[in-house]
């Protein structure tokens, strides 16, 4: 087969070789899988009968609560272990949502954990026997780190990244990676290698990007926990999506060394490593585990920075940003943000208005940075299957140069605007910026049009989380907008392709953001938040 077309049996193999790792009696039987007809199949696990009721009740479970039960002897990392995989399974049949299943070796390493717990009668550590999946560009020796592309698709790894070294000694159990956009460098987690996630809760619409296919399986509860990347929303965005908690922590908080990208050598803007999950405590679980285990002391770029106690102000001041000037959210983001804001005032925090100044600067720029080299990294790794652009990465294909002299000139506009920015921080006397994560509650599959609510905290380097309003969208009071003025074109695109009915009872998301390296105080903040939010 020529290199031309090469690609399309690569994309074969590596799609048999993922469905040929689900043991037979995981499979959903041609006549029981559910009709296209039933968008919302977060309930179909339960009704499968491949699980057993113990195994749903370990997998309903928060990763804290799984933890406990380990370390208490109460439950063993093999029974969780097996329940997981088996979910995990039933959840990318209904989704398709992994690109590597470890099941064997998860099982495997399950045994040796609780071996070792019965023997000396010591936990290996704080992630003792715990299930964590992993977004694809973290490398596992033995096992192929595509990043969506058919290139890396089918060659095993000879590395480990070093956060999957650092969960390991804490005990983590590694049993499969999760689908990205090709390169990781859009924001629906779809390429021509696997194909596209959809997400459990409407399968019409996005699981986000570009950490989508952690988001639907955890959304599946086929994961209690699991790592992912973000460098423009990458975790925040597929989080909203489906209703889950993530955080992006500030650059050196946590490991980046050695996990595997499209744009090796990007760093005006970089990439960070970091969890999401179904509850606040377990993003908490994650952050004080990794930080722990020192990672300073085996990644270059980490910083030597412990874990530190946090003690809130007694009043929080939060900055409310309603818009970030170029997309209007559509309507269930602002009713949530309002009722939100609405119940902190009567609370007693101190609520302000924040401008959007700098956001559409911020948002050029993170674009540049992103296209400097031409689209070269990409069309490199391309080129080796003759794969196609993905149309999402049109930007990318179009892309020319920038000479050095312009580079240095445009992270000298950064580096002014992040001063700019920190400046109205502090002269303001707020503890975090409250706003939406992204203009959606969740677009149609193909829609998700913009990034710009998380990419200005990514080029600001600032410490984010999304977390769920605890609100829904309901198609009666999220009516489409009328007689309302376009901030742009993709405003104007956002709000005809939204659709009250599409995200009519799922859970709508919003973001809070602190200065540089706050990830302690931000996890507070929200969890104040979480129990001042009694609806």
């Amino acid at each position: 087969m020529s290199g031309k077309t090469n690609w399309i049996k690569v994309s074969a193999d590596a799609q048999a070789r993922l469905i040929n790792s689900i043991p037979v009696k995981w499979r959903i039987a041609p006549d029981k899988m559910p009709p296209k007809s039933r968008l919302d199949v977060t309930g179909f696990p339960a009704e499968s009968g491949i699980l057993t009721q113990h195994e749903l009740d370990i997998t309903e479970s928060f990763a804290t609560d799984i933890v406990r039960k380990l370390i208490a002897g109460e439950w063993t990392s093999q029974e969780v272990t097996i329940a997981f995989c088996k979910r995990a399974a039933i959840a990318h049949q209904l989704t398709n949502c992994l690109t590597v299943v470890m099941f064997g070796d998860a099982i495997k390493r399950a045994k040796e954990v609780d071996e070792h717990f019965a023997a000396t009668g010591k936990i290996l550590g704080p992630l003792h026997g715990l299930p964590i999946s992993l977004k694809d560009c973290f490398n596992i020796r033995g096992y192929p780190t595509s990043v969506g592309f058919t290139a890396w698709a089918l060659d095993p790894v000879q590395t480990e990244s070093t956060v999957v070294t650092l969960l390991k000694k804490a005990g983590a159990v590694f049993y499969v990676k999760t689908n990205v956009p090709t390169a990781m460098m859009f924001a629906e987690s779809v390429n021509n290698c696997y194909g596209r996630t959809v997400n459990p809760f409407n399968r019409n619409l996005t699981s986000g990007g570009s950490s989508g296919g952690e988001a639907a399986l955890i959304a599946m509860r086929g994961s209690c926990l699991g790592v992912g990347t973000d460098i423009g929303g990458s975790l925040r965005i597929p989080a909203a999506c489906v209703g889950l908690y993530a955080i992006r922590p500030s650059y050196g908080r946590s490991p980046h060394f050695d996990a595997r990208t499209a744009l090796a050598g990007q760093e005006s803007i970089s990439s960070v490593n970091g969890p999401i999950s179904r509850s606040l405590a377990d993003l908490k679980l994650w952050m004080e585990t990794i930080i722990s285990m020192e990672p300073w002391l085996q990644d270059p770029k980490a910083l030597e920075l412990p874990y530190r106690a946090i003690s809130l102000p007694h009043k929080l001041k939060l900055a409310v940003l309603w818009d970030n000037g170029m997309v209007t959210p559509t309507p269930p983001v602002t009713r949530a943000l309002k009722s939100v804001v609405n119940t902190l005032k009567v609370k007693g925090y101190e609520i302000v208005d924040w401008p959007s100044k700098d956001h559409s600067e911020a948002a050029i720029i993170c674009k540049k940075f992103f296209l400097a080299d031409g689209g070269k990294s990409v069309s490199k790794v391309l080129q080796k299957t003759g794969e196609p652009w993905r149309p999402e990465l049109s930007d990318y294909k179009r892309a020319t140069d920038m000479d050095v002299y312009d580079l240095w000139q445009l992270q000298k506009e950064r580096t002014i605007l992040q001063a700019n920015y920190l400046k109205r921080m502090v002269e303001a006397g707020i503890d975090a910026i409250l706003g939406p994560t992204t203009a959606y509650v969740a677009p149609k599959n193909g829609e998700l049009g913009t990034v710009s609510y998380t990419n200005v905290f990514s080029v600001l380097d600032y410490s984010s989380v999304s977390f769920p309003s605890g609100l829904k969208a309901d198609k009666d009071l999220d009516k489409r907008l009328v007689d309302y003025i376009p901030l742009s074109d993709m405003d104007t695109l956002t709000q005809e392709q939204y659709s009250p009915v599409d995200v009519h009872g799922l859970s709508i998301s919003l973001q809070l953001t602190a200065k540089r390296l706050q990830e302690e105080k931000l996890l507070a903040m929200v969890e104040k938040i979480g129990e001042d939010l009694v609806w």
